[in-house]
């Protein structure tokens, strides 16, 4: 079975960009194959800063023969019909058509072989296709062509290869179509390796000879044996000075999309800059320059950085450790001037220049929001044990100060990690310093959430404002589209309220959080407070569903009415439902359930009403109805004593005892008795059995 080589030759793809590109092209590629009924046995995709790589195993020689059928008109069917259909059909005569009763008559059937296509003509074919349909984020034009590229594209290599023997795949992609496509890129076997260590042409034979000969050419194809190489040698550098290179996943992926053959070398920091903090030298190494930073074994920052190149020196790397030492230098030289700018001033003066800011052109200034944030503390202190109000009210006015610090301004990421040095150098309390960075936590998934309770004030202040504003002025967010994070502001407030197990009531603090936007024009009050209160329930079923509980759990749960606002108590309902409805006592009441709805939905759409008047125990007659009805009445008053004490799971335990009085019922009752009376009165009691468990749950969102 022969093998698919294909290797798309560029200029330097942004490394951003690389990863996504590889799997599009396999994407494309597979599904293009399996529509031809092709399909590979695998494929593997690479890409490097110059090239993208596409390796398909085991693909068949030929697509299979196939018959196609084409129904006609039907038989006695007015001569101009049939003849239309036989010249799209390619015939000459109604003897070249099968005639076929179909049921509704007998109809003219075209029926042809088609021969299956060697696989090499289909390849060039989907190959162009491909290179037409793969969707960069971002794209160019160059020269006079009219083909977009991500960058201008140099060489395709497209070979059919079959033990030793390769062909060419006749792929031909027309850089200029509006001039009749004179200007051409046509496959070859031919490829190039590095661009300054080996820049030219060599012929490869498969995919084997194709890896081998670009390792000999300086270029390591597999973008995880560049990052493997990248740490090894890092690893050793550092070692060798008993210090260890910092964990950067992000830059690592970067660097490696940078670089076609890594060469790890090891550079110095002047003394002097070692006073600098701590994030404000990885900052400027990593975001600029894309070093790495190197620490000791106990965590402390380093004065050496690593830096990844991609050309091998005679110098063994010493002219390039010494320019790249020179461009640090003045790099932290900058960072030093602005550190030392920075701490002229305190963030306290600073807090006025929030008004220069804009926070969004319909809501205000940076200014106001601090002024919101304020206001809100005095709602939250309250609620979070241990918070003061005045710590909390001045945390929050100095929270944002540091967004007009010359450092932020150079590195935006250090926004709050700059807030609490400063604060640190005008002499605030250490528990207003660390909230003044921590209130931004937490910025993603992996992030640690704030648990001391002054940052905990502030970080939720920050958000319900961001939440109420945006939802106020209708910018909520859209499909895949969340420009101003709200998502992220709703999972942050789930994550503080769950994890330090908050007992916050949502809706009033939302209705807080938009009567202090008190000039913005809201069209319904209730319904924006409604509408965030449901995008909670949205977050809360995410981030409960990756933590193994099911969503439509956390629908019964909200749709059973009372708090749908106090997230530990919708936590712990729906782990108590999860864990009820994993017994055997819990999964029979829910057929049981489902049961006695259905059949009230049924009887009540057919009698045109409702029976869920309270049960006539008078008119009770088998001793199953009679027993269920006792169980219900007693079963209902413990459980919503258990409910009224938080105990859900103890409110399921009481729930679990109903099970042998509805089987019983359900086994030697019947419902719908001749007698109208009993059958009423039977109706209403199958709606007390599904009322009952409603107290708990809605059990009818359940699925499964």
């Amino acid at each position: 079975m022969p093998d698919l080589l294909l290797e798309l030759l560029s200029e330097e793809i942004p490394a951003r960009m690389q990863a996504q590109a590889a799997k599009d092209l396999a994407r494309l590629m597979t599904d293009k194959l399996a529509a031809f009924d092709l399909p590979a046995k695998s494929s593997e995709a690479y890409v490097t800063p110059r090239r993208l790589t596409l390796f398909v195993e085991g693909l068949p020689e030929r697509q299979p023969d196939r018959t196609v059928e084409v129904k006609g008109p039907r038989v006695g069917a007015p001569e101009q019909a049939l003849a239309g259909f036989l010249r799209s059909a390619g015939l000459t005569s109604a003897d070249a058509c099968e005639q076929r009763d179909t049921g509704r008559g007998v109809f003219y059937f075209a029926v042809s072989k088609v021969a299956g296509r060697p696989v090499i003509d289909v390849l060039a074919e989907i190959i162009t296709q491909a290179m037409d349909q793969l969707p960069w984020p971002k794209s160019m034009r160059w020269a006079g062509h009219d083909v977009r590229w991500v960058r201008p594209l140099h060489n395709i290599l497209a070979l059919l290869c079959e033990g030793t023997a390769t062909r060419v795949v006749p792929v031909v992609w027309a850089l200029d179509r509006a001039n009749g496509g004179n200007d051409k890129l046509v496959a070859n076997d031919r490829t190039r390796g590095h661009r300054f260590l080996a820049p030219d042409e060599f012929a490869v034979t498969g995919f084997a000879d194709y890896r081998a000969k670009l390792a000999e050419r300086f270029v390591l194809l597999d973008t995880a044996e560049r990052k493997a190489k990248i740490l090894e040698e890092g690893a050793k550098l550092a070692a060798a000075r008993s210090l260890v290179v910092k964990t950067d996943p992000g830059l690592l992926d970067e660097v490696a999309g940078l670089i076609e053959w890594p060469v790890v070398r090891m550079g110095a920091i002047e003394p002097k800059f070692m006073d600098l903090p701590a994030e404000v030298l990885t900052t400027s190494m990593r975001t600029h320059q894309k070093y790495f930073a190197v620490e000791t074994r106990e965590g402390v920052l380093a004065p050496y950085f690593v830096v990844v190149g991609n050309m091998v020196t005679s110098d063994g790397g010493a002219q390039m450790i010494a320019g790249n030492e020179r461009v640090l230098r003045a790099r932290l030289s900058d960072a030093q001037f602005f550190w030392d700018l920075d701490r002229e001033t305190t963030l306290e003066s600073r807090v006025a220049k929030l008004g220069e800011r804009v926070f969004h052109a319909k809501l205000g200034s940076v200014l106001d929001k601090v002024e919101r944030m304020v206001a809100l503390c005095e709602a939250l202190v309250p609620l979070v044990p241990g918070a003061n109000l005045a710590t909390a009210q001045r945390t929050a006015r100095l929270a944002k100060a540091d967004l007009s610090a010359s450092l932020v301004g150079e590195f935006p990421e250090l926004q709050g990690i700059m807030g609490r040095y400063l604060a640190r150098h005008d002499g605030e309390a250490s528990d207003v310093a660390a909230a003044v960075a921590g209130h931004y936590a937490p910025a993603g998934a992996g992030d640690a959430v704030p648990t001391a309770p002054l940052s905990i004030v502030v970080s939720l202040a920050d958000k319900i404002d961001t939440l109420a504003g945006f939802f106020a002025i209708d910018e909520k967010p859209t499909g895949s589209k969340d420009p101003y994070a709200l998502r992220r502001a709703a999972l942050g407030i789930i994550r503080i309220v769950l994890d330090n197990n908050l007992r916050l009531p949502l809706r009033p603090l939302i209705e807080r959080g938009m009567t202090l936007y008190g000039g913005i024009s809201i069209r319904n009050g209730k319904d924006v407070v409604d509408a965030l209160v449901e995008f909670f329930a949205d977050r809360l079923k995410v981030f409960l569903r990756d933590q193994g509980v099911r969503h439509d759990l956390v629908s019964a749960v909200f749709a059973q009415g009372g708090r749908d606002d106090d997230l530990v108590q919708l936590v712990a309902r729906a782990k108590a439902l999860e864990g009820f409805l994993a017994t055997d006592d819990g999964a029979n009441l829910l057929i049981a359930y489902r049961r006695a709805f259905k059949i009230s939905q049924i009887e009540e759409k057919k009698d045109g009403m409702l029976h869920r008047e309270m049960v006539e125990t008078a008119k009770l007659s088998q001793a199953e109805e009679i027993n269920l009805a006792g169980s219900l009445g007693t079963i209902a008053a413990l459980a919503k004593d258990r409910l009224a004490a938080e105990d859900f799971s103890g409110a399921m335990a009481e729930l679990a005892k109903l099970r042998p009085t509805v089987d019983a019922f359900f086994e030697h009752v019947t419902v719908n008795a001749e007698e109208r009376d009993l059958r009423v009165n039977r109706l209403r009691l199958l709606a007390q059995i599904w009322n009952t468990l409603n107290e708990v749950a809605d059990f009818s969102k359940i699925e499964g």
